[in-house]
């Protein structure tokens, strides 16, 4: 069986079966993070995983267990990446920045960390970012940017492509196995936009259902806590993991099958038994032709295999651009957090100019203002709740466009921000609704560059999205 064909829950289903080993399948994480591929992937820890290394030593753990014929751990000892904005004990945490070097290492592993390691990850390494996690692009002036993979295999020789953003370096250790799964955050779309643009799946949770304790905040009310993976099955477990569920509903995730995303127990829920709307405004808008055409083949793919599909025009949504309450809770609070930084004429200028712009437009915002940005947002998500009502999802383009080049962004200030703008915004609205929502690989046709079909829902919806996606997700990727 070659470890290249399976996701996180058929490897660790192979080291049960002692078909392969999860100390082997480390050293193949750790050779593909050395690869020239991802000279920009990882900005600390790999690509070593020396023996006694706690990556070394969760690997081992998994395979001592199955050799005892014992249950294996939920994350088996597989390469887990971990977003260079989480503490990780003995780490300094740096969120992708040259202001935050001198930071004192973690006291301790973050809630999210934390998890990962009791359920047997082995903690591959620190992956690159956007600084500061504050944009949808994934370019990093200090560190490099990684190369969109998915572009690389298709446009060998071309210019590279940006991986997406913030989680940018998480996102590519996953595709090109340098990582099973990539522990990330999304504040306006940075694991789903990523996930799109590489062609793999991004689970952004409802913010509550995972702790953001021990991380460097974005926007602490629009942050959310949750992973990229191979499949939406590995997507239900990461989650089960996060969220602190109980032993069974963890084990039941890591049991996989097709109806991994329906919750514990529960059996899969058929295509035909979800109603799914589709929103006619703002997230259609100024899609690009390829784009239009892979959702538009989803759709029909979809009604084909039985599922209700109906459009809706969910009205509030038109309101989201003028009244910018995400952008503007955003960069109020990212300027909170990073007020004494930026005061500071040295440490300021060593600010990636792009990022320091947009926490700057926090400034002088009052706290008036701010308090009438949250009294907007309520507002607007009640009538957002209640246009929804009825449906289980919303179906959505992840993103309008595909990755564009990425010196391009890096040349342009205004392509920079004009791009940015575009990749975020159907994203940025599940996050101002406190909603969650999942992006499946959509059913681009061959040759082109990937892009992602959005699946999402208000609040506490979590199981209903990924039961959703376990259902859509082969269909689409038919299409």
């Amino acid at each position: 069986m070659a470890a290249a064909t399976l996701d996180l829950i058929g490897a660790r289903a192979s080291i049960a079966s002692r078909a392969l080993r999860a100390g082997d399948l480390l050293e193949a994480a750790v050779r593909a993070a050395a690869d020239p591929a991802n000279a920009h992937t990882y900005v600390r820890g790999a690509p070593a995983a020396p023996a006694g290394s706690a990556a070394a030593r969760a690997a081992a753990a998994a395979d001592a267990a199955a050799e005892a014929g014992a249950p294996l751990p939920p994350l088996a000892g597989l390469a887990v990446s971990v977003k260079d904005l989480f503490d990780v004990a003995g780490e300094v945490t740096t969120a992708g920045s040259r202001a935050l070097a001198a930071r004192a290492p973690a006291a301790r592993d973050c809630g999210a960390v934390a998890r990962l390691r009791a359920a047997g990850a082995a903690l591959l390494g620190r992956t690159n970012m956007t600084e500061f996690a504050y944009s949808g692009v994934g370019i990093n002036p200090h560190f490099g940017t990684p190369p969109n993979p998915a572009a690389r295999a298709l446009q060998p020789g071309a210019p590279a492509r940006i991986p997406g953003g913030s989680t940018s370096g998480g996102a590519v250790s996953v595709a090109t196995g340098a990582a099973w799964a990539a522990l990330g955050t999304d504040t306006g779309g940075s694991l789903r936009i990523p996930a799109a643009l590489t062609g793999l799946v991004g689970f952004k949770p409802t913010a509550r259902r995972v702790p953001a304790d021990g991380l460097i905040p974005l926007a602490t009310s629009l942050d959310s806590v949750g992973a990229v993976t191979l499949t939406v099955r590995d997507a239900a477990l990461l989650f089960a993991v996060l969220s602190g569920a109980d032993a069974g509903a963890v084990a039941a995730a890591a049991a996989g099958g097709e109806g991994a995303g329906a919750g514990a127990g529960a059996a899969p829920r058929p295509l035909a038994s979800f109603r799914f709307g589709v929103p006619t405004t703002l997230v259609q808008d100024a899609v690009e032709p390829a784009v239009a055409a892979a959702f538009a083949a989803a759709l029909a793919a979809l009604r084909a295999a039985g599922a209700r599909v109906e459009e809706v025009a969910l009205a509030p949504l038109g309101e989201v651009p003028a009244a910018n309450i995400a952008g503007g809770i955003s960069s109020t609070e990212a300027w909170a957090w990073h007020r004494a930084l930026l005061s500071d004429a040295a440490t300021a200028e060593l600010y990636d100019p792009r990022v320091a712009k947009r926490i700057r437009l926090g400034e002088g915002r009052s706290a008036a203002d701010y308090i009438a940005l949250l009294d907007a947002r309520r507002a607007w998500q009640a009538r957002m709740l209640e246009a929804m009502a009825g449906f289980d999802a919303m179906l959505s383009p992840t993103t309008p466009l595909a990755a564009p080049v990425t010196q391009e962004l890096v040349d342009s200030e205004e392509a920079f921000f004009a791009n940015n703008g575009r990749l975020l915004r159907n994203t940025s609205v599940v996050n101002l609704l406190d909603g969650c929502a999942i992006s499946v690989p959509s059913a681009y046709a061959p040759g082109e560059l990937p892009c992602g079909l959005q699946i999402w829902a208000g609040p506490m919806q979590d199981e209903t999205v990924l039961a959703a996606a376990a259902a859509v997700a082969p269909v689409v990727r038919k299409a």
